[in-house]
């Protein structure tokens, strides 16, 4: 099948924090109104839209099974055909990658694809009980959270591979000062090393600093064949490259890497026509500290069993060999499950534009978004990439 020429030409999302005083369609609304907006078309030139969510296990029967319509009526969309997403963690990457598909293969040419969630309020309990009773993985019940499960793979990468307490804190230090410089971050003020290594014990040896934050909001996305956006005059990022994986699962993966990530890295690389040292950014997901150092070899940046040196000698840094999470990532920015992998995606769009304000990344032409979702087995559920390129 020859595939179109997609492309981002809209980009919109809330702060992330809370926003108690919402409701969850507002959030959406907002999100959704900034992209179409940006991306200079009318609401009802959109002909097909995706929301996705993860969260929302305690709302009315009707808003959880049909929030994404919902949302879209409440700014005038109508009509059209509107698909609901869940993935875990990567529930907004594949709510991305529903629309890029629709429109590469011709069935349409302007596409809406959104995330969001309202974690202060979501259920944790029932969100857990509906799990339990679902699915046979029993790790949760036992109190293998994901903090815990982290806490396991660092101690794994501390003994195999050399990583230091010390190197685990500088992503945080990292993301946290990139994140004081995202007015849309949830935690905007950076933190020191000693701060992040003395604060509260989660699990050993993460401390509260490691771990990501949930919160409220959302992120959207306007896609265009590039035909269409060039009628429309529209400025765009090009797609270059879309992928998604699920995990294998074997009994004898190693547990300092996930296997979902590597083929998907391989598979993105060979679609765009690129390598790892081609890339200029990428947003990938630190849902804790030593996430971020293993996908740096996960995803080709460095050698296996180089991500702690990488981090220490500034090379996913400013001026480094690549930028890595501008946006502050999950770790400063906050992880909204349903919004995140959009969210990311915004965040390279701004920086291909060359609109990041002091966190841009000068002459940056080629951008990779890396989001991850569920867990099962030692390995990922789902691995989604994009490679965006202007």
């Amino acid at each position: 099948m020859t595939l179109r020429e997609v492309v981002v030409a809209g980009i919109g999302e809330t702060k992330f924090g809370k926003h108690m005083g919402r409701a969850i369609t507002d959030i959406g609304a907002e999100a959704c109104i900034k992209a179409i907006k940006d991306a200079g078309v009318g609401h009802k030139q959109v002909q097909v839209a995706t929301g996705g969510y993860a969260c929302q296990w305690n709302a009315p029967l009707g808003q959880y099974f049909a929030l994404p319509q919902i949302v879209l009526r409440e700014i005038g969309i109508t009509d059209i055909p509107v698909m609901r997403t869940e993935c875990g963690c990567a529930t907004g990457s594949v709510a991305f990658r529903d629309i890029w598909y629709r429109i590469a293969t011709g069935e349409y040419d302007v596409g809406l694809a959104f995330g969001l969630e309202q974690m202060n309020v979501a259920d944790s309990s029932s969100i857990l009980h509906q799990i339990s009773d679902h699915i046979p993985e029993r790790d949760g019940d036992f109190g293998l959270t994901a903090a815990g499960i982290y806490g396991l793979m660092a101690r794994r990468m501390m003994e195999q591979n050399g990583v230091t307490r010390e190197q685990l804190a500088q992503v945080v230090v990292k993301n946290r000062r990139f994140g004081s410089r995202n007015p849309l971050a949830q935690f905007g003020d950076p933190v020191t090393l000693e701060q992040v290594l003395n604060g509260r014990m989660i699990s050993d040896p993460l401390t509260l600093y490691m771990c990501c934050g949930r919160g409220d909001g959302a992120a959207a996305a306007v896609l265009m064949d590039a035909a269409t956006a060039r009628r429309h005059g529209v400025p765009h990022v090009r797609v270059a490259a879309n992928v998604l994986t699920s995990g294998s699962y074997l009994d004898d993966l190693d547990f300092v890497t996930f296997d979902g990530d590597v083929r998907a890295a391989a598979q993105a690389y060979e679609m765009a026509g690129i390598g790892p040292e081609d890339l200029d950014i990428a947003e990938i997901h630190d849902s804790f500290a030593p996430a971020e150092i293993k996908h740096y070899e996960d995803l080709g940046f460095c050698a296996r069993g180089d991500g702690g040196r990488f981090i220490e000698e500034g090379r996913s840094d400013m001026g480094g060999d690549i930028a890595v999470n501008t946006s502050g990532g999950l770790l400063a920015k906050g992880h909204i499950i349903g919004a995140t992998g959009i969210s990311q995606i915004g965040e390279l769009v701004k920086q291909l534009r060359g609109s990041a304000g002091d966190r841009q990344v000068d002459g940056a032409k080629v951008g990779l978004q890396h989001n991850s979702g569920g867990y099962v087995h030692t390995e990922f559920c789902s691995c989604a990439i994009n490679i965006l390129t202007v």
